[in-house]
């Protein structure tokens, strides 16, 4: 009888262990193909694959003059999507007339999309917004948009891409 209980837990503890192994494969390989889903490239790579303007923009932090870009009075339905790598970033049912000249928007289309982060140059506090996918430089956000989030994403338009719905 002592045998029987001892080859019962025998079992149980090894199929216990068994599953928290596959689980942990599992994890692995989900974090490995979000890794796979981010873009690195080396800026010799992005400065020969981007044209000269959306390079400053996307790779050296540029900002484009305000009123100057394609995007700001832009109302076509669509997505707009990363200059650099085509990742979807904001829907056009978010963008709203901001006044401030450049493409603006209350929300990214999904989480993850975007990754946001401080911003301490030209003595400034701000936080600066980037593609989720490829880390290109998109604009920043800041606290003064409209319902129902009450953040103002400012894009630069050389950063976007556009297809119509």
């Amino acid at each position: 009888m002592v045998k029987q209980w001892f080859l019962i837990i025998l079992t149980l503890a090894f199929t216990i262990s068994c599953s928290k192994v596959e689980k942990a494969i599992d994890t692995e390989k989900e974090v490995k193909m979000e890794e796979t889903d981010k873009i690195v490239k080396t800026e010799e790579e992005w400065r020969k694959e981007l044209p000269s303007e959306v390079y400053y923009i996307m790779r050296e932090k540029g900002t484009e003059r305000p009123f100057s870009g394609k995007y700001y009075a832009h109302k076509e339905k669509g997505i707009y999507v990363c200059a650099a790598c085509g990742n979807e970033l904001f829907s056009s049912d978010a963008k709203f007339e901001s006044g401030t000249g450049w493409p603006s928007f209350y929300q990214a289309i999904a989480e993850g999309k975007i990754e946001t982060k401080a911003d301490l140059t030209g003595g400034m506090v701000r936080t600066e917004v980037l593609c989720g996918r490829c880390g290109g430089h998109l604009g920043h956000v800041f606290d003064d948009g409209p319902a129902p989030t009450g953040k103002r994403f400012c894009i630069n338009s050389l950063a976007l891409d556009f297809k119509k719905e």
